[in-house]
């Protein structure tokens, strides 16, 4: 469903501000894979899902999603293929516009927009059905504008957004980062039923290890803007989160040292 062949990234070469982002990724993914991705501060994490997205383009390499090549293709022209829920809850989303209107525009994400009506019945009726799933009670609250939802009601809303039309490749770039812990529960056990329910081949930064180790079927870790450690299957379920620490030690010759990473191995 995904390949990332010899992707190189740098912003700002040739100057003193110059920074290799990506350094020769390679990476497949098959239909269905879930693959947490973990690594330190400036290790290339969002930069890769910007590179998929198409917010920047290539330096070297190549990206193909469903065996169509989107190396090229601007990032709007690759909307069709992927969704997409950012770690700001107010990313995603348009605030100043009904739950309702919202779903209608992810809806058409991708396709040819006419001068037909707005939302038709049948739309709204899906919309309400959709959102029971949520279990937030915003089936009965389709008029409301999702500036005015809570954090975790947004990302919940966001994450439905991007897999309302089933997508090829769902990124999670750390889309529960900025929760409370309960409510970053719920919307991450969200997630699960989603991709599951839907078959979704899927990417999530998470800085949680924990959460890297218990949800999806693989495990990447990056460093430098390379894969440093690729596990699934068995061998990912008994991992734990010293076994982390230690195998980023062993593989990259240095200790770990992003806060975040470490608060949440503190937390577990």
């Amino acid at each position: 469903m995904l390949e990332i062949k010899n992707v190189h990234k740098t912003f700002n070469p040739g100057t003193i501000n110059e920074k290799k982002a990506l350094n020769g990724i390679d990476l497949t993914l098959n239909e269905g894979d879930f693959v947490t991705v973990i690594g330190g501060n400036g290790a290339g994490k969002s930069t890769m899902l910007n590179m998929v997205a198409g917010v920047y383009p290539v330096d070297c390499g190549s990206i193909v999603i469903d065996s169509v090549d989107v190396t090229k293709l601007p990032e709007h022209k690759r909307a069709k293929y992927i969704g997409r829920v950012f770690q700001d809850p107010m990313t995603g989303t348009a605030a100043n516009m009904q739950i309702l209107e919202n779903l209608a525009l992810a809806s058409r994400r991708g396709s040819h927009r006419g001068l037909g009506a707005g939302v038709k019945r049948k739309e709204k009726e899906e919309y309400k059905e959709v959102l029971k799933h949520l279990d937030l009670g915003l089936e009965d609250r389709l008029t409301s504008k999702v500036g005015l939802l809570s954090g975790g009601q947004r990302q919940a809303v966001t994450l439905l957004m991007a897999t309302l039309r089933k997508p090829k490749l769902l990124l999670l770039d750390e889309h529960t980062a900025a929760l409370d812990p309960k409510t970053a529960k719920k919307v991450l056990d969200l997630t699960e039923k989603i991709v599951e329910e839907n078959h979704l081949t899927t990417i999530m930064i998470t800085h949680n290890m924990k959460d890297a180790i218990n949800i999806g079927n693989r495990l990447i870790m990056m460093n430098d803007g390379k894969i440093i450690y690729d596990v699934q299957g068995e061998e990912k379920k008994k991992l734990t989160t010293a076994d982390l620490l230690a195998k980023f030690k062993l593989t990259s010759g240095e200790e770990l040292e992003d806060d975040k990473i470490l608060l949440s191995e503190a937390e577990n």
